[in-house]
């Protein structure tokens, strides 16, 4: 199984409550809008990507890929956005990664795919020391069944989901900076630093 049999999920269906409720794939980072450096270093890692999202739809469509809004409403979180990607996909995997990381790991598919082919997993999530990173997921798009009844159960944290879950976590430690997110002004700015 290679990485060209993976979709790639750019999650950018979140409210930016943190950033004072603006669409944090849309903020300048150096220039060009936090999605776009996460585009730049995930597109080479799979075959095809989308984006979930569910404000700015065009916006986030003139990046060339297509753009997905969650099924269910009321900014129900990540898990929501791994569901409206899932059901668009058309590959045996999909990885899922925030909008606002853009310095995810230019190794990240390849050493999730690893964790999941040896773990005979059915998800692989990302960790950096005792952190797991649950929204950077490669998960085999059979699960989707699975995702859509906890999801119509009530469920909404992912971790709570994957828990149920054959699911391995990948160690990063050695690029634990990649998995930082920019949720703030001053993370925005410190990172711009960078």
């Amino acid at each position: 199984m290679s990485a060209r049999s993976v979709t790639g999920i750019v999650l950018a269906g979140g409210m930016g409550r943190r950033m004072g409720g603006v669409d944090k794939g849309l903020v300048p980072l150096a220039g060009r809008p936090m999605v776009e450096h996460v585009l730049t270093r995930l597109r080479p890692q799979v075959d095809d990507v989308l984006i979930n999202a569910n404000q700015n739809l065009d916006r986030y469509a003139a990046f060339g890929v297509p753009v997905v809004a969650d099924a269910i409403g009321g900014f129900a979180g990540p898990l929501a956005g791994l569901h409206a990607g899932m059901t668009a996909a058309h590959r045996d995997l999909v990885v899922t990664v925030p909008c606002d990381s853009p310095f995810l790991p230019d190794d990240l598919v390849a050493r999730l795919l690893a964790g999941l082919v040896a773990g005979d997993a059915q998800l692989a999530v990302a960790r950096t020391f005792d952190q797991p990173h649950p929204v950077f997921a490669l998960v085999r798009r059979a699960l989707l069944p699975h995702l859509t009844a906890f999801l119509e159960g009530g469920g909404r944290k992912i971790d709570a989901w994957y828990a149920t879950l054959p699911a391995v976590e990948v160690a990063f430690d050695d690029e634990a900076d990649a998995f930082r997110n920019i949720n703030t002004s001053d993370e925005l700015a410190a990172a711009s630093q960078r």
